[in-house]
């Protein structure tokens, strides 16, 4: 059981940039990034493979959201850039222990989350 921690929240205008992080307590398969607003599905945001050589992004975020991870496969960053006030969500960390298709598969373990709200 993995422990998750994410980091970088807050609160900026539309068009501005926030860089989420999270760190894990021990090295996983693969890494995945999620948000949650009131009154909405939780969605898939990005996520990343094995070794970090591959990445997916949801349609709403493609082109501005960048997924990184580290070589030992614990620490993973999402930079938000030109920001949208549709961003305003909890974000949360997964961490998963499959990896096909292009995503992160059989999510173990969740982070608390992090909150980012964007104004117009």
């Amino acid at each position: 059981q993995v422990q998750l921690v994410e980091s970088g929240g807050g609160s900026v205008k539309a068009g501005g940039s926030l860089r989420l992080t999270c760190s894990a307590s021990r090295g996983t398969t693969c890494m995945a990034w999620f948000r949650q607003a009131p009154g909405k599905q939780r969605e898939r945001v990005a996520n990343i493979s094995p070794g970090g050589s591959e990445t997916y992004y949801a349609d709403s975020v493609k082109g501005r959201f960048t997924i990184s991870i580290d070589n030992a496969m614990r620490t993973i960053s999402l930079q938000m850039d030109n920001l949208k006030p549709e961003d305003t969500a909890t974000y949360y960390c997964a961490a998963g222990s499959s990896y096909y298709d292009r995503i992160c598969q059989s999510i173990q373990s969740w982070g608390r989350g992090t909150q980012v709200t964007v104004s117009s």
